[in-house]
């Protein structure tokens, strides 16, 4: 990490630089400057900082966590190469940072998330991505400590504690990711007090009928049911053991078929029913016992606490239990963990050291959490690069060594163009 101020030489701009960094062949420029525009935040005149630079710049702060916002701009402008050789030093301050990223807000940022991030496994290159044809994708939430400003506390809420206050204020976001590659197709960010599906329900826009989605506990309400279904995607959720649901029909995997209603008046009157497929089955405590469906011991709906083991009920829009077997589910809807192993590498290998995000400001805190988001999919888009053409599985490779590599990568890529790449098999090598 550079610890003294890299000066530009006169006539060169960061942009020259970042148009050809690590960080634009994932998010090009020309993507970058017809966002701006649309938002109307796009520089009108030439600048030293201009708006297309400040959106890869907010990235870069989540690379480098623990920097000043002016190390930041050293490290990711170290690789500059001079177009014209004066000596005229530029130096950009802290506050110019901050009214560059005042200047373009968080929407833009949002907006590239939407159209940049897509989902990266291929069906016939990467098949343990998919099920039964169906991209294997969770959503999930989580919460996360802010900069300890009034602002944030009044924006975001801050939660209770044993002495009655914690330390810092928190937000809550709502991921959906792609299981085998970990890349987040989808993020949102709200309030504390607010209810998960509140945070999480417009992800919905992101599915579609090619995907099966994982969920936990949380929601499996019957709206929350209705809403996704509507986007033609399948689901497999959790719910909990005690919820009451009907025996329609038994199948022979063991599962069975139910209904569910929205509410006790529409159950008695039959109205408004939706049909669903339920597994039950538990997790032995001793390792090596294969996951076994209740049902093909006990009858359909019927539950004992058995000493020593984990029960799952899962909730599925799988009808055909020849299809889609009850024992294949069952492994199936363990992928969902690897939104957890998500939220493990915003939190930890990209955050490292630092507790909260750094913005002081509402705003400044929706745009580092896009900017955060937008890195994290960088490091997964490199590593499933490397991954596919080495024709290894992602999950081979270590994140935080993606992490160290963009971090030692990106100040030189901009020197040496966007036509040079490393190999393929060195990258895989430095991940593994």
């Amino acid at each position: 990490m550079p610890r003294t101020k890299t000066t530009l030489g006169a006539g060169a701009r960061l942009s020259d630089y970042l148009s050809a960094s690590l960080l634009a062949r994932v998010y090009p420029a020309e993507l970058v400057h017809q966002i701006l525009d649309e938002h109307g935040v796009n520089s009108k005149r030439v600048r030293n900082f201009p708006a297309v630079a400040t959106t890869y710049y907010c990235m870069a702060l989540s690379l480098y966590p623990e920097a000043a916002y002016e190390d930041v701009f050293a490290a990711v402008a170290q690789g500059l190469s001079w177009m014209q050789g004066s000596r005229t030093a530029h130096t950009v301050a802290s506050s110019s940072i901050s009214t560059a990223r005042q200047r373009i807000g968080f929407a833009a940022l949002q907006t590239l998330h939407e159209r940049a991030c897509v989902p990266l496994a291929h069906p016939k290159r990467h098949p343990h991505a998919f099920y039964a044809g169906l991209r294997l994708v969770a959503v999930d939430g989580s919460n996360f400590e802010l900069a300890d400003e009034a602002a944030n506390e009044a924006e975001f809420g801050r939660p209770g504690s044993r002495t009655g206050r914690a330390a810092y204020p928190q937000a809550q976001c709502a991921i959906l990711v792609e299981c085998a590659t970990h890349a987040v197709l989808g993020a949102n960010l709200g309030p504390y007090r607010v209810s998960e599906w509140d945070i999480c329900e417009p992800l919905l826009a992101r599915l579609d009928k090619g995907m099966l989605v994982l969920a936990d506990r949380g929601f499996n309400g019957y709206q929350h049911w209705k809403a996704a279904t509507a986007t033609g995607a399948q689901l497999l959720w959790r719910c909990p053991v005690s919820r009451q649901l009907p025996v329609v029909q038994s199948l022979a995997d063991g599962s069975y078929l139910s209904v569910i209603y929205p509410d006790m008046k529409s159950r008695a009157a039959r109205e408004g029913e939706i049909v669903v497929r339920v597994i039950e089955y538990s997790l032995p405590g001793e390792p090596g016992v294969p996951a076994e469906p209740v049902g093909s011991k006990q009858a359909p709906g019927k539950h004992s606490e058995a000493s020593g083991q984990q029960r799952y009920r899962l909730l599925s829009t799988l009808l055909d239990p020849v299809k889609a077997p009850a024992l294949e589910l069952a492994a199936v809807y363990h992928e969902r963990w690897e939104v957890e192993g998500v939220f493990d590498e915003l939190k930890t290998h990209l955050a490292q050291q630092r507790r909260t995000l750094r913005s002081k400001t509402p705003h400044g805190v929706r745009q580092e959490f896009y900017g955060w988001v937008l890195a994290h999919y960088a490091v997964c888009w490199l590593m499933h690069e490397a991954a596919s053409a080495a024709r290894v599985r992602q999950r081979t490779l270590s994140f935080s060594g993606g992490v160290q590599l963009m971090r030692r990568a990106q100040p030189q890529s901009g020197a040496i163009g966007t036509r040079v790449r490393p190999r393929a098999a060195e990258v895989a090598s430095a991940l593994a």
